[in-house]
């Protein structure tokens, strides 16, 4: 059995970027990210896919874009067209729906796994992590960092799962 994880960094008020950027800058958060999801197939949004100088090195990337049109001259991409297709390229195997907003608020429903770097501030933004509700998600790990000379903001690693579904990891 498969494992989808929606994994994602966001602000106290879950704030996640603005004008298709991050608000911050947490190098170990980006290692993080890089360790979790590498060798994995990762689900985006054509606006994240685009935020990117180029696709990150090791991964599969889904794109979902509603436009038909829309293709990449990237090998390790796919194009699809809805989230429902997205999740079909990846019935057997573990994946991760890395974003934006809107891929985030239809992927809730269908992920075993949330991995939050919880960003201790909050931030003015144009998009937004959705709200965790803790009837049908409980923390099972945190683990804090300090702000330092490297990182401007703490932030804090969460681990949820969802409640009454078994965890396939």
């Amino acid at each position: 059995m498969n494992t989808i994880t929606m994994i994602a960094a966001a602000a106290q008020n879950n704030a996640l970027g603005r004008n298709n950027d991050l608000l911050w800058h947490l190098p170990d958060d980006f290692k993080r990210f890089k360790k979790l999801t590498i060798g994995h197939k990762i689900i985006m949004g054509r606006k994240t896919f685009e935020s990117f100088p180029k696709p990150l090195p090791k991964r599969t990337h889904i794109i979902i874009t509603r436009d038909t049109a829309y293709t990449v001259p990237y090998d390790d991409c796919v194009v699809v067209h809805s989230l429902e297709d997205a999740l079909q390229l990846v019935s057997d195997e573990d994946a991760f729906i890395i974003g934006g907003g809107e891929i985030y608020k239809q992927g809730e429903v269908f992920a075993d796994v949330i991995e939050l770097t919880r960003v201790h501030g909050t931030f003015e933004a144009d998009t937004f992590f959705p709200e965790i509700d803790s009837d049908r998600w409980a923390l099972i790990a945190e683990e804090h960092h300090p702000k330092d000379e490297k990182h401007h903001y703490a932030f804090t690693y969460l681990t949820y799962t969802r409640i009454g579904k078994p965890l396939k990891i």
